[in-house]
């Protein structure tokens, strides 16, 4: 049943990142055009691009954006993603050769790198918890799912490859912390050096990695000699890939911009800064903002921010976040000890999410950058936290509880709804499904496939109605 349902779920982000793909409009994905800049510049030269003064126009990045990149506005100046790493560009390239520059092929490349995530998102929680195989279906399930990850995915930039990268040092940390392996660490640094060749959101990774070895030679009471064996088949590969961008960086940008992020503080003149943003608009304003795009374009804010869902859809992702937090710390403080999160997986997945926020924040202490899609360098330890908050609610007494309260929930707004002469439909039928879910998988475990199957086509359909009947003629 676990195949049968992992492949469904692959088969359906299959079809929804193909719509994703056909029926966004051109470059209505954040930072699209100068993703596909890059990869044309690397297709037509055969060099790397450097980032130049003029590759960022803050007033022409307006208008093209505010006017749906008409026809006659070229997408060619846009060019401020020169400095990123060039891994995901150089892989694309060929595609780019091959199908003479089309867009919907590099989307589509970039889907199957989304495709690969999830199967390795499977495989790492099916590592990391092989006692609970339904944590590894529900995580796979929300790296299909997510509306905005699919959007993301479904667009041409190098989150998909970074993501993909990430999940495979997850799978082979969770073979570290049971046992050392020569070959699987030498692997396992590889993938660790082609993320410093694709993205910095890779980069907190070298700490989960330095923690998880580490944990593991403590345990094993290694010797010394031995201790660094290890770490250096970790790190001398991650390292000596990394080492080859980090050195072109430094001859072409100066010491010690090794990163080339320097280099784009200083061409990315004329783009919101917080600093600026608290002057004009205040502190209170700020956050409030921070915290409403940051939870809405977490779970769906498309295109450049522009497409908003209607209240109703964030009241059912608020709902579903709120269930999911609660649920966890139910798990938590129920199993204490012998949940599997109190061991060195859970706080790995702890540090990877925290050091990713940590990050999220500290850019948006220099930049306006309020997007919650920058967090999805941690989604697998946030997949797997909701997957089990969820599935918390489904045993009993927690099912019987939440029923209980979803039935004073309905006659609450039923009673408010009947005095104001406007009953409140959607929350109402929002708490009747929930209730009558638990209910069910509580008293029929037996139900419980069929219920993640519905759960899943639910899913499902909710993502090809947001694309098709509201993405696609939002653009219109």
């Amino acid at each position: 049943m676990t195949r049968w349902l992992l492949s469904l779920i692959c088969g359906l982000y299959m079809i929804l990142a193909w719509s994703f793909a056909r029926w966004t409009p051109a470059w209505q994905v954040p930072d699209e055009p100068a993703h596909y800049n890059y990869i044309r510049f690397i297709a037509t030269t055969g060099r790397l691009p450097i980032l130049r003064p003029g590759d960022y126009d803050q007033e022409y990045l307006g208008q093209i954006v505010s006017r749906g990149f008409p026809p006659e506005l070229s997408i060619d100046p846009l060019r401020y993603e020169f400095h990123q790493p060039p891994l995901y560009y150089l892989l694309a390239a060929p595609v780019f050769i091959v199908f003479q520059g089309q867009l919907l092929p590099l989307r589509l490349f970039s889907a199957s790198l989304g495709l690969l995530q999830i199967l390795i998102a499977f495989a790492a929680i099916r590592r990391l918890f092989p006692e609970h195989p339904a944590w590894a279906l529900g995580t796979a399930a929300v790296f299909a799912f997510l509306p905005q990850h699919v959007a993301m995915n479904s667009g041409v930039n190098n989150d998909a490859l970074a993501e993909a990268l990430i999940l495979g040092i997850w799978v082979l940390l969770a073979e570290e912390l049971r046992s050392h392996s020569p070959r699987r660490a030498w692997i396992g640094g590889t993938l660790l050096g082609a993320g410093f060749l694709t993205k910095t959101t890779v980069y907190p990774m070298a700490l989960v990695v330095l923690t998880a070895v580490g944990a593991r030679i403590r345990r094993d009471r290694a010797p010394r000699a031995e201790a660094m064996r290890r770490l250096m088949r970790w790190l001398l590969p991650a390292l000596l890939l990394g080492g080859i961008w980090w050195a072109r960086n430094l001859l072409t940008y100066g010491w010690p911009d090794f990163l080339g992020l320097q280099q784009h503080d200083r061409v990315v003149i004329g783009q919101p800064r917080t600093a600026e943003w608290i002057a004009r608009y205040g502190l209170t304003a700020t956050l409030d903002r921070f915290r409403a795009f940051t939870f809405q374009s977490f779970w769906g804010q498309f295109g450049w921010m522009g497409v908003v869902l209607e209240a109703r859809w964030y009241l059912f992702f608020a709902w579903l976040t709120v269930l999911g937090l609660l649920g966890l710390a139910m798990h938590l403080g129920r199993e204490r000890a012998r949940s599997p999160l109190w061991g060195w997986p859970g706080l790995l997945l702890t540090l990877s999410l925290t050091l990713t926020a940590a990050a999220y924040i500290g850019y948006n202490l220099s930049f306006v950058q309020h997007q919650g899609r920058y967090l999805f360098p941690a989604l697998l330890p946030i997949a797997v936290g909701f997957t089990i908050g969820w599935l918390e609610w489904l045993k009993r007494p927690a099912a019987d509880g939440l029923a209980k309260a979803c039935g004073l929930g309905i006659l609450a707004q039923g009673l408010v709804g009947g005095i104001e002469g406007d009953l409140p439909v959607f929350p109402m039928a929002l708490l009747l499904g929930t209730g009558m879910t638990a209910q069910m998988a509580a008293r029929f475990p037996a139900l419980r496939p069929i219920l993640a199957l519905t759960a899943c086509l639910g899913a499902f359909a909710l993502d090809l109605y947001l694309i098709l009947r509201v993405i696609h003629p939002a653009f219109q």
